[in-house]
């Protein structure tokens, strides 16, 4: 199920921009750090910050730690339950197929993306797993918060890196 940007009111608006642009900052720090920047947040149903982080593949050397599964991992330890079905989680890029199926096993209550990733993006740009039949749980979907903002930081990183 996917929600429409132009029937939030402007106070759910402003909430779901202000945590993107959390997103946003841990995404810088990860591509300061050598990584593509994507960031991410968990909030809980009350508005309180659960979690966050940005891309970690070539900090930590390891392919799985992307952006949402760290912050997925780090939601469930401090929640002590894997079903985050009362949290948000925001992320900055489209989530790729590995994130989405993380995504859907954690039953999260909603997902915020900022940009579509024409690449590998499989919530709506070249998969749409969420409302697959293979996927166990319907997941409501905003996308389009704070996109430029997005897609402008990763544009200009990987500018950066061809030109470096």
């Amino acid at each position: 199920m996917t929600f429409n940007l132009q029937t939030l009111t402007p106070k759910v608006y402003d909430r779901h921009c202000h945590w993107m642009r959390c997103a946003l900052g841990e995404a810088e720090q990860a591509g300061a750090a050598g990584d593509v920047p994507v960031g991410a947040v968990v909030v809980d149903g009350m508005g309180q910050l659960i979690a966050q982080g940005g891309n970690r593949k070539e900090r930590d050397r390891n392919p799985t730690a992307h952006a949402e599964i760290l912050v997925i991992q780090a939601a469930s330890q401090r929640l002590q339950t894997w079903r985050l079905e009362d949290c948000t989680l925001y992320v900055t890029l489209e989530p790729c197929p590995m994130c989405t199926g993380a995504i859907l096993q954690a039953r999260l209550g909603l997902l915020v993306y900022g940009t579509d990733d024409p690449k590998t993006g499989t919530i709506r740009s070249l998969l749409n797993l969420p409302d697959h039949s293979c996927s166990n749980h319907r997941l409501p979907v905003l996308a389009g918060i704070e996109a430029a903002a997005c897609r402008a930081q990763l544009s200009q990183w990987f500018a950066q890196r061809r030109r470096g």
